[in-house]
């Protein structure tokens, strides 16, 4: 996918999470952790610039699992100063994680797919249903999060 369907993917999956954010009458923590889940959208592609395999390190579960400990470390350290390390720890790590496993799933279902747990296996997974240049893929996905984080922030505002 592209950065617009990527961004889409990431706002599906953390939808949820932020209208439980904002039902618990936390709407900061979730504006920051949609911020955080977009921004994140599009790192694993940070590897088209860097003398490594597009879709190689960047594109597993280890790269996800390493950023999102890192979002933790981040958030404790910037939450003790606010007052609030676990809230923000939790929220960074979670959007980093959702948004980063979502990209790996928005790529997976591209022909040229992924390989997950490279280099400890070289399993390549894809599902084949688009090309990642499909423009109306993309922006299908990018309407269909977009959509969907705001039903779900309309329901956490309505409980």
């Amino acid at each position: 996918m592209y950065r617009w369907g990527h961004i889409g993917a990431a706002l599906f999956c953390y939808g949820p999470v932020g209208a439980v954010l904002t039902h618990m009458n936390e709407p900061t923590l979730a504006l920051v952790g949609a911020l955080v889940a977009v921004v994140f959208a599009t790192v694993p592609d940070a590897d088209e610039f860097l003398p490594i395999d597009h879709r190689g390190p960047t594109h597993t579960v280890w790269f996800v699992a390493g950023m999102s400990v890192g979002s933790i470390v981040l958030g404790w350290i910037v939450g003790t100063a606010i007052g609030r390390p676990i809230a923000l720890a939790v929220t960074l790590g979670t959007a980093t994680a959702l948004s980063l496993t979502s990209h790996l799933l928005a790529d997976s279902i591209t022909p040229m797919g992924i390989r997950p747990f490279y280099p400890v296996s070289m399993w390549h997974h894809s599902f084949g249903i688009t090309p990642a240049a499909n423009p109306r893929a993309n922006t299908t996905m990018l309407g269909v999060g977009i959509v969907f984080t705001i039903g779900c922030q309309a329901i956490a505002l309505l409980l």
